[in-house]
């Protein structure tokens, strides 16, 4: 059962709040804000399970809107058939492995996201390896995505280097980020984390969730996406760095 303390759930609306300005604002980072600072609040698979409502629905919309979804689908789909089935691999670290342990390696996960845009790197994956590469990484990013509820690493980073154009990246990320969140809502469900009140909070929770993005859409017209990006990614790195800290004191 979990605990409905008043403090608590403005807490959570805060977080779905900002998750969703963030996504709003740069087409991702709802799952990477909202993990982060849920997980410090009140665990990691409960964190898990309250995104996936807010998770699915606002990907949903995002890998349907741009007009390129059968080109990129084309393309990608065994990057993201691989990374749909082994989602259950890593959901099953849930129950075997100590949830610190995990905890750590959604913080490195973060940490090491946000120091590859600061840093300005941009990995290249060259079309004659982008076959085979594809089906890998997406395996590795369906055990990550099952330990840590994040699909950011190697998920975006491979999307990006593929060379994608803006508007068909954005749509891939929705696609990416919609069979993940489905995929682990299952997993999670199989193992016995998706209860009823946690399942109904994460239904409530998509109120914030679209209030933020339409909010972050208004910002997006007054701010600089690059001036913005910066910013995110340095409370990227702190947010990553306070998790993996506290995962391992």
């Amino acid at each position: 059962m979990f605990d409905f303390d008043p403090v608590l759930l403005l807490l959570i609306a805060a977080v779905f709040t900002l998750a969703g300005t963030v996504k709003g604002v740069i087409g991702l980072g709802m799952p990477s804000v909202a993990m982060g600072l849920l997980t410090a609040l009140i665990g990691l698979p409960q964190a898990m399970v309250l995104l996936l409502v807010p998770t699915f629905l606002t990907n949903v919309w995002q890998a349907c809107t741009g007009g390129n979804g059968l080109v990129v689908l084309k393309r990608i789909w065994p990057f993201l058939a691989m990374g749909t089935v082994t989602v259950w691999l890593g959901a099953l670290a849930l129950t075997r492995i100590d949830t610190h342990i995990l905890s750590g390696m959604l913080g490195l996960s973060l940490a090491s996201y946000a120091l590859i845009n600061l840093a300005g790197y941009r990995i290249a994956i060259p079309a004659r390896r982008e076959g085979w590469l594809g089906p890998v990484l997406g395996g590795v990013n369906g055990v990550l995505t099952g330990m840590t509820g994040s699909s950011v690493i190697p998920g975006v980073v491979f999307l990006q280097a593929i060379g994608l154009p803006r508007d068909q990246l954005i749509q891939a990320m929705g696609m990416l980020f919609t069979v993940s969140t489905l995929a682990l809502g299952l997993a999670l469900q199989g193992a016995g984390f998706l209860s009823q009140d946690l399942g109904m909070l994460s239904v409530l929770a998509l109120v914030p969730a679209i209030g933020g993005m339409m909010i972050g859409t208004r910002i997006r017209t007054r701010l600089s996406e690059a001036q913005f990006r910066r910013v995110f990614f340095c409370a990227l790195l702190l947010l990553g760095l306070y998790i993996l800290v506290k995962a391992v004191t």
